[in-house]
């Protein structure tokens, strides 16, 4: 066994024993398993919220990106911290109400604030439908990091499955405490190999960040600014404004939200959030120093890799790889479990009012052994639909953001009918765009660049909220002349 291999194993021994030692005490019933008895303190939801925004994608993804596409990667920087900012105010009210009324998924938030079963199933449907690609290219990209990491020793596809088997070991029996206790490990690594590899590669090849990006200038000229047309400003501008709105939108980021015990863990993570999303910008160094050192790369994502093994010794290729393991395990676990207690909360639930708390705990697992299993075969193909599909991802939660939005007022004017719609539209939006790859271009030939570089995000999203207006303002008003008629309409009002 070479040593890289043996410290990958390790660690991988490491996360498994963290995660069973995790159910020590609890009895795990649905909400002590999703939400960890709502008693997370603000320590742990700070490092499961930031372990589910560092993933395997922010190693190879984002010095990927900054390899293939120079400053247009700042974006992931700017929204990062945009977004977590919002923290500050949209999450406090939302616990207080997950709270009160027990909610255990995103889907049933929607479910429970707008009287609405429909509504619930919709959302929970989109969530899904957005996390298993992005569950399956998690496996994937782990796949390859571990498999080179390993010099070999660990093919892609064994490398998938065991890890897939580990995470399945943890989240069963400790659900997210077991997610949370490996975060832990997988924070403090991720931490220090990404501020490592970015400190060092440039003073190691350059002699310091300025020789880096003296040396990226003379190699690509306009690789550290933004072009006049396609990634260009206005195209920066209204990405990172989308992208931050929708922020907290994931359903994976729900269960987090509601395990903390108060609401002041949610201002503290708004302050440290936004501080810790700098460490992208020493992973955009790794990109930058590849684009200078390995030329002849043909793949982005492999440029943290193929840098990583030209300069260093197994040993610290093997910490490499055993941090990317656990990036890989914290954010999917997470996912799983969303993913599972919607369709359990939501689907299972309705159909079988009667079911027992620890019933319901042992459907919501079964779901996540199955779509675990699903991801992983999906992970070992080269399917161009499902990697159409993860590009449509963050765009489809995207369109859950104005409803939740507005929910969180004391009088909400939006009804079911008016998100369910809105939601709807914008979704078939989205999917419409994507497969048909539609750009603001072709929609808009005529107009100046400043409009055709905008993220066509930005149609799908103005559609969903004209409609749900609209739909709202009839249904309202159709609702309370039947009231008054004495009809016994089924009520819009909102919680």
């Amino acid at each position: 066994m070479n040593t890289a291999l043996f410290i990958i194993c390790l660690f991988l021994v490491v996360s498994i024993v963290l995660g069973l030692l995790a159910k020590r005490g609890k009895d795990m019933g649905m909400e002590q398993w999703a939400v960890g008895g709502r008693g997370f303190g603000g320590v742990f939801v700070f490092l499961l919220l930031a372990g589910e925004t560092y993933s395997v994608f922010t190693l190879l993804g984002t010095s990927g990106l900054a390899f293939n596409n120079g400053a247009a990667a700042f974006y992931l920087l700017a929204f990062t911290a945009l977004g977590t900012i919002t923290s500050y105010w949209i999450l406090p009210p939302i616990w207080r109400y997950a709270k009160e009324n027990n909610v255990v998924s995103q889907s049933q938030f929607f479910s429970k604030k707008y009287n609405s079963k429909g509504l619930g199933v919709f959302v929970a449907i989109v969530g899904v439908v957005a996390l298993i690609p992005y569950i399956t290219i998690l496996f994937k990209s782990m796949g390859i990091l571990v498999a080179a990491t390993s010099y070999g020793a660990i093919p892609s596809t064994a490398a998938i499955w065991v890890g897939m088997i580990a995470l399945l070991v943890y989240v069963m029996v400790s659900g997210i405490h077991g997610s949370a206790w490996t975060s832990t490990v997988k924070d403090f690594l991720i931490f220090f190999v990404i501020l490592f590899l970015g400190i060092y590669l440039p003073f190691h090849y350059f002699g310091g960040i300025g020789g880096l990006f003296h040396a990226v200038n003379e190699v690509k000229p306009h690789a550290l600014t933004l072009p006049a047309k396609g990634l260009s400003v206005p195209w920066f501008i209204s990405t990172v404004a989308i992208s931050a709105f929708a922020y907290f939108m994931w359903p994976h980021n729900a269960p987090t939200i509601y395990a903390s015990k108060n609401e002041k863990a949610f201002r503290l993570n708004a302050v440290l959030l936004p501080i810790y999303a700098l460490m992208v910008l020493f992973v955009y160094f790794v990109g930058f120093t590849a684009m200078v050192e390995l030329p002849g790369l043909e793949k982005g994502d492999l440029a943290l890799l193929e840098l990583s093994i030209k300069t260093f010794d197994p040993w610290f290729v093997g910490i490499i790889g055993a941090t990317g393991l656990l990036a890989t395990l914290v954010p999917g676990s997470m996912m799983l479990m969303s993913a599972a207690t919607m369709i359990t909360t939501n689907v299972i639930e309705p159909l079988k009012s009667d079911i027992s708390d620890k019933s319901k705990a042992v459907t919501a697992k079964g779901f996540v052994v199955v779509l675990s299993i699903l991801c992983a075969f999906f992970s070992m193909s080269d399917s161009s639909t499902l990697a159409t599909l993860y590009l449509t991802s963050f765009s489809l939660i995207t369109q859950m953001a104005p409803s939740l939005y507005l929910s969180l007022r004391k009088k909400n004017n939006i009804t079911k009918y008016g998100s369910g719609m809105g939601m709807f539209i914008g979704v078939a939006i989205v999917v419409y765009v994507t497969f048909t790859k539609t750009t603001m271009a072709g929609l808009f030939p005529t107009l100046p660049s400043t409009i055709q570089d905008l993220n066509i995000g930005i149609i799908a999203l103005a559609a969903n909220i004209v409609v749900m207006f609209t739909v709202s303002f009839f249904t309202k008003k159709s609702l309370v002349s039947g009231e008054k008629g004495g009809e016994n309409l089924p009520s819009a009002k909102v919680i």
